[in-house]
């Protein structure tokens, strides 16, 4: 693509919250399949999810112009108006958002979930001493399965970008890295000047002060074997 001038579309925290997603869920696998000995940092892992999702969640409301939920999620008519154009968004488009909308939910329930799950050996979440250790179990099994939906997505979404730039050579993985995009899509009017980074960084804190204080105040959990 030739050189062109570039306005601001995609905030720090927004940008931040996606590659730590994409590293957390990657060391969330790895730790999985590595062995019991690892599961303590599967657990930190998850908690960082837990965390970065919840983020998500509140920066759909109280972030940037094009990190707000209310400015990229559509009807049924723009998602086919979209496919009929194949015009380029500032923001996300409105299949896009969709995407969107579905990865936070299967993150965020595959994080929930494993709060309460077991690896029926010797490892249990920090809140399986609230539950039955049959609710434990169909949560681990829920836990498991939402796994190979989320794994499903994630290659939807690694196929949906490949597309986009190597066939619409649409700057997508350049532009979540600068925040950037080409000038000739983004209107001034529709460019943000800021990414509102000091309220970001207080709303995770709070997150995650939250989660700790909950875990902590969780009754420690012990797997009964027989």
């Amino acid at each position: 693509m030739p050189h062109a001038a570039t306005r601001l579309v995609w905030d720090l925290p927004v940008r931040i919250t996606h590659w730590l997603l994409v590293a957390c869920v990657a060391g969330c696998w790895a730790t999985h399949y590595a062995g019991v000995e690892w599961f303590h940092w599967h657990r930190r892992l998850g908690y960082a999810v837990l965390v970065l999702v919840a983020f998500r969640f509140v920066w759909g409301f109280a972030g940037t112009r094009h990190a707000r939920f209310a400015n990229f999620l559509r009807g049924p008519r723009a998602i086919v108006k979209y496919l009929r154009s194949g015009r380029e968004t500032t923001g996300h488009n409105p299949l896009g958002a969709l995407g969107v909308v579905a990865m936070l939910g299967l993150l965020g329930s595959q994080a929930a979930t494993g709060l309460f799950a077991n690896d029926e050996i010797m490892n249990a979440g920090p809140f399986y001493g609230w539950i039955s250790p049959a609710m434990s179990n169909r949560l681990t099994s829920l836990h498991r399965a939402n796994s190979d939906w989320l794994l499903a997505l994630i290659a939807l979404h690694v196929l949906a970008v490949g597309w986009y730039v190597f066939v619409r050579r649409r700057a997508l993985v350049h532009a979540m890295f600068t925040g950037c995009k080409d000038e000739r899509v983004v209107p001034v009017a529709q460019a943000i000047s800021g990414s509102r980074l000091p309220l970001a960084l207080l709303i995770v804190a709070l997150l995650a002060g939250a989660l700790a204080l909950v875990v902590n105040s969780a009754p420690e959990a012990t797997i009964a074997l027989y």
